[in-house]
């Protein structure tokens, strides 16, 4: 449980700031989705570095960082987006845990990477879990802190930590997932619904640059300037509708990709609902989720087509780069 003086206040809320874990798995067959951090990894490093359970509850800044006065010592991290953390105005190192004390104010500087830092405190963000999970689910007022993104004036609690903080110790770039650049790839899975465009529209979809659009949040990443998609001709089936993107409603996986109309690809992310009446031309990978949520608007981007076997090597891959980071920790 949390001291009833451990806690800190929103003195500015930034642009959309949530508590964040890594989510709440087993109810999306249910409508609830996923939740959580958009980029997983960052998380897990920022807990890592105070001394808390990967799966502790954060803070998920996006764009904009809040202004936080702390009521007691503490011990945080920040990791994600290149948003320089400063203590009283001080600058301080991201990807490095540092001491906090009561009084204090941490702030951030302007935005020069990525989309989306994490603030992890040690003890961890001690709001109530709703169904196995802290985070927030805003689109259905749910978890986090009042089931809303931080406003001004809120104080939120943190926990006593249970773990031994690495203090001064820094993350390596080459351990790091560093924010996405100009001509980063999206590796997806051709989906169910693959055949229902034509021969020259699936090699278009990959072949296309496309950008960030402005509507880009948690729950999905839309994409724009690609060649719109040609469907094959078909006798639309009970229930589809008239417009050749949709299908009989189906459920939608994590990471799958709609194109409403054949036009601009949304990618479904951490908020997004799980089911629906548009068609999913793939599934972007495991692997590659947490990249989207670091993307930033107008950003270029390029789907690359991967196969099964694919997938599961960038999957242990990205395990792989979760065991460096254990066994950096461990021996720092």
């Amino acid at each position: 449980m949390a001291d009833a003086a451990a806690m800190f206040e929103v003195v500015k809320p930034g642009l959309a700031t949530t508590v964040q874990d890594l989510g709440r798995p087993g109810y999306y067959h249910l409508g609830l989705p996923i939740s959580g951090a958009m980029d997983r990894f960052a998380l897990i490093a920022a807990n890592r570095l105070v001394g808390n359970a990967d799966g502790a509850a954060g803070l998920e800044a996006v764009f904009l960082g809040p202004v936080l006065k702390f009521s007691a010592d503490a011990v945080v991290a920040i990791t994600g987006a290149t948003m320089p953390p400063k203590l009283d105005g001080v600058e301080q190192p991201l990807w490095t845990a540092f001491a906090v004390s009561a009084g204090q104010e941490l702030s951030f500087g302007y935005l020069k990477a990525g989309a989306r830092a994490y603030v992890a405190i040690a003890g961890g963000i001690d709001v109530p879990e709703v169904h196995g999970s802290r985070s927030t689910y805003a689109l259905g007022g749910l978890g986090g802190y009042e089931g809303r993104a931080l406003r001004a004036g809120d104080a939120v609690k943190f926990g006593v930590s249970a773990g031994s903080p690495r203090l001064g110790v820094t993350i390596p770039e080459d351990i790091r997932r560093n924010a996405p650049q100009s001509g980063t790839v999206l590796r997806a899975m051709p989906g169910l619904y693959w055949h229902r465009i034509t021969e020259e529209s699936q090699g278009t979809f990959f072949e296309d640059e496309w950008k960030v659009a402005p509507e880009a949040d948690r729950i999905g990443y839309r994409f724009k300037g690609g060649r719109a998609l040609d469907f094959v001709p078909r006798e639309p089936p009970f229930g589809a509708g008239s417009d050749p993107s949709n299908i009989v409603d189906s459920c939608y996986p994590y990471g799958s990709i709609q194109v409403p109309g054949g036009t601009e690809p949304i990618v479904l992310h951490r908020d997004a609902v799980s089911g629906g009446g548009y068609f999913m031309v793939g599934t972007v990978i495991s692997a590659d989720m947490d990249l989207i949520g670091q993307l930033q608007p107008h950003q270029p981007v390029r789907f690359e087509s991967i196969d099964m076997d694919g997938a599961l090597a960038a999957r242990r891959e990205e395990k792989a780069r979760l065991n460096r980071l254990g066994e950096f920790l461990g021996s720092s």
